[in-house]
């Protein structure tokens, strides 16, 4: 009866105990530490979302409830300037902007995730495209980085991307991603581990082995507190944990996301200038999501280039193949152009939007000091003759642009619609990510020249 007595008092202590503990508590999330090992990370009451956690062996299998396990392999996620960009993240408009980016994210997500894995690379680099250009393969950087991972123009060599009149593989979703793991993969080499080669990345590797020669030893973590990277870079690591510690976990944090299935991207060898429209029509494909997979190039109409390839769903490259092998089907357009007196081959150039090396091409033997009225010379359909000619493309950003503030937006909300970080744009504008803005208050706004 003594015993009894015992056994339920510890029952009523421990129930007291658990009462207590989830008091308060949105929600208690494990991590298994390579055994039975736990380390519990419970949002408390007194914030928004601060952390209370012990520090951690790596890796660690992320387990969220109903989740499959992420193994994760970078170290940091116990340091305050992570704790608040988690906070930051986790806030009503960041959530609404990681929720934007992961659909934005969709035709690619997949292929990059499948290619970490088959390399064996840290899980947090799925997300390294959502800091670097918010998922989009048409962003530019106020240097002129450009593309989902973010390459300079003179960092492309060693990658076999290539930049034309006619296209910018910086923009090729498959090449960049292998060109970005490959780059990420020799810096990982160079100074043994993957937070100083994320460094390297933002960086580049002369400031890390410079960091490193002045503090021999020292990881990441030391030399950020050292000073030995801009503030950037100190940033960097930071924010990809967590990007990566919410969107490993979107559930807990009210991100609805359903995984895109997989398309299994595949290339096809295009020998000939097609028009990505005409062949999506012939081949049963959508017009817009076979330009949005080969988003690098400019105009949506194929090199004359028998070495590219481009990119399709692989149980759809059969009916791609067939329509590419029938040299009957007409699979761009064409002006025809009469030469008239004064015409010379800039302007005749100008007034389509069209380079003048792309006129010589389509027409062989063509001598621009020699033409004769009366020739007549084909001219690929770039854009309609009507409208204005588009400006050169160019490499970089100015913040010289103006938005008027409209009632219920935020920094975040701007951000997305001018395709920039919300952290950019609040540092332009001398204010922090998550202050209210006055409704007709006049914000710098990125402009591409």
């Amino acid at each position: 009866m003594v015993g009894s007595i015992s056994a339920m008092k510890k029952i009523c202590i421990l129930l007291m105990v658990l009462a207590e503990t989830f008091a308060g508590a949105e929600e208690l999330v494990s991590y298994q530490l390579g055994g039975a090992e736990h380390l519990e990370i419970v949002p408390e009451e007194t914030s928004a979302r601060p952390l209370r956690q012990v520090r951690y062996a790596q890796p660690y299998a992320l387990k969220p409830h109903g989740e499959p396990p992420v193994i994760f392999t970078l170290t940091g996620i116990d340091e305050d300037l992570t704790k608040k960009y988690i906070e930051q993240y986790s806030s009503r408009w960041g959530r609404n902007w990681l929720s934007t980016i992961l659909k934005r994210s969709e035709p690619y997500i997949a292929f990059i995730r499948a290619e970490i894995e088959r390399r064996g690379l840290p899980q947090e680099l799925i997300y390294l495209p959502v800091i670097e250009s918010a998922y989009s393969t048409g962003a530019v950087s106020r240097s002129g980085a450009t593309g989902l991972w973010q390459f300079m123009r003179n960092s492309i060599g060693p990658y076999d991307m290539k930049i034309t009149e006619w296209m910018d593989e910086r923009r090729d979703f498959w090449k960049s991603t292998v060109g970005a793991l490959d780059k990420l993969e020799t810096e990982y080499k160079r100074v043994g581990s993957w937070e100083l080669a994320l460094a390297a990345y933002n960086a580049g590797l002369g400031t890390v082995l410079n960091g490193l020669k002045k503090h021999p030893g020292a990881d990441y973590w030391e030399l950020c507190r050292r000073r030995a990277f801009r503030n950037e870079t100190i940033q960097y690591v930071p924010r990809l944990l967590a990007v990566s510690y919410i969107l490993s976990q979107p559930r807990r944090y009210g991100i609805e996301t359903v995984w895109p299935e997989d398309p299994q991207w595949t290339r096809v060898p295009v020998d000939r200038p097609v028009d990505l429209g005409i062949l999506a029509e012939h081949a049963g494909l959508s017009g817009p999501a076979l330009k949005q997979a080969n988003g690098e190039l400019f105009y949506g109409i194929t090199p004359p280039d028998p070495a590219y390839h481009i990119k399709v769903p692989a149980s759809q490259a059969e009916a791609v193949g067939l329509v590419l092998k029938n040299a009957e089907l007409a699979l761009i357009k064409y002006y025809f152009h009469t030469i008239r007196s004064g015409d010379t081959l800039s302007g005749i150039a100008r007034h389509y939007g069209v380079p003048e090396s792309q006129i010589r091409s389509s027409n062989p033997g063509l001598k621009d000091k020699y033409l004769k009225i009366g020739q007549r010379l084909i001219i690929p359909a770039l854009r309609e003759v009507k409208m204005a000619a588009a400006a050169p493309r160019r490499d970089t950003v100015s913040f010289t642009g103006t938005h008027l503030v409209k009632r219920g937006e935020t920094l975040w909300s701007i951000a997305l619609a001018y395709n920039t970080d919300p952290g950019t744009l609040a540092r332009i504008n001398g204010m922090g990510v998550n202050d209210t803005l006055r409704e007709g208050s006049s914000l710098k706004t990125p402009v591409t020249q």
